[in-house]
């Protein structure tokens, strides 16, 4: 164990909710890989779990070289990044392939594999934000050097996004609302942000039912509707209630789900409802709140000790992002919110989620190893 933790920088309580998370995200896609063979003849679930067990250790190797990176060139990077999401973004819009009238995919010719170009923007959006706060500081009340640098590539990246994928344009919106909070951006200025957000979200959707070309709409619409006519629920929320009633306190046991079955997306989008339902709320559904909620206290301890504004921004907006996708997927998992479609991150099967939750979880030990790195220092001078 010494020797492991000797090449293991940074928080040792983060790589604990890695590696925990890691467990249940391998033990539940077992578990629920079955139902992808079911649906294609000839693969059997093995191919799936292997797959999801590859990207999840390419994931943790990621996790691993990133956080070696010393943080300050993340600064530096995020600029370029950005300007690359952008394009990335608009080509997706407009060329993407279409999944359930959706265009969030681009396909990578040479290898034909698929990704989510809206994973790749969120790291670089929240990157940059952090980068111009932290630059800012000092003129961070002003209007145009602080605050308008940093709402346009925001408005440009959340609106490229909304079209095929509103929750994550929220998310993402919110993340940096409260980003831009914590950087002490004037809280008059966020509201009218707030105010113009659902502004722009109402044009567009009024614009889009006046030409009669619901598209995506007409899916937020039914599920909305959905939401609030106990009668008529959405079939996938029947099923995780199902889920979790049936799973109590202390569940059915690993590999006895039976929902599973039935739940169109038990492997990602409400795989929390499966881990209930075999694990139960003590054993799955608590703890798994609780490695979240553990990740977002971690880095509010490095915010609280880091003399720099650049690691701190970054640690705080990156796991902002990936608590508050948690915490979405698990209401929808419990039917507190309307269906959206976000995995659970480090846990759902998926690629580019999972390889972009990793990239940003080695961001986040980049900037506690440096910090612990810094404390070190400092001892000895002091001594």
């Amino acid at each position: 164990m010494r020797a492991i933790r000797k090449y293991l920088g940074g928080d040792k309580v983060i790589w604990a909710v890695v590696f925990i998370l890691s467990l249940y995200s391998v033990l539940a896609v077992y578990s629920t890989s079955g139902i992808l063979a079911f649906r294609n003849p000839g693969i059997s679930s093995t191919y799936y779990i292997m797959k999801h067990a590859l990207f999840l250790f390419a994931g943790l190797v990621l996790i691993y070289v990133i956080h070696l990176v010393p943080y300050r060139y993340f600064s530096r990077l995020s600029q370029i990044l950005l300007i690359i999401a952008i394009p990335l973004l608009v080509i997706t819009l407009f060329f993407g392939e279409d999944i359930n009238r959706a265009s969030r995919w681009l396909e990578i010719p040479v290898i034909g594999l698929t990704f989510q170009t809206s994973d790749f923007a969120k790291v670089a959006l929240v990157m940059y934000v952090a980068r111009v706060l932290s630059q800012e500081q000092e003129n961070i009340h002003d209007f145009y050097r602080a605050f308008l640098p940093i709402i346009f590539p925001v408005g440009i990246v959340c609106v490229l996004i909304m079209p095929d994928n509103l929750s994550t344009a929220l998310i993402l919106f919110v993340t940096c609302v409260i980003l831009m909070f914590t950087g002490r951006i004037r809280t008059r200025y966020l509201v009218v942000l707030f105010f113009a957000g659902i502004f722009l979200i109402s044009s567009y959707v009024g614009i889009v039912i006046l030409t009669e070309k619901e598209g995506r709409v007409g899916t937020w619409k039914s599920r909305i509707e959905s939401y609030f006519d106990k009668d008529n629920e959405n079939y996938q929320v029947e099923q995780a209630k199902i889920a979790i009633a049936t799973g109590g306190l202390f569940g059915k046991f690993p590999g006895n789900s039976t929902q599973r079955n039935f739940i169109p997306h038990s492997y990602s989008d409400f795989i929390y409802a499966v881990i209930i339902e075999e694990y139960g709320l003590l054993l799955g559904g608590i703890p798994i709140i609780l490695m979240y909620l553990i990740l977002l206290y971690r880095a509010g301890v490095m915010l609280r000790k880091s003399s720099r504004a650049f690691p701190a921004f970054l640690a705080v907006g990156l796991t902002l992002g990936l608590v508050l996708q948690a915490m979405v997927h698990m209401a929808v998992s419990v039917s507190l919110f309307p269906v959206t479609g976000q995995p659970l991150p480090l846990i759902s099967m998926g690629g580019t989620s999972m390889m972009f939750t990793c990239i940003s979880l080695g961001m986040i030990l980049s900037v506690s190893r440096g910090l612990k790195e810094q404390e070190e220092n400092v001892e000895p001078a002091q001594g």
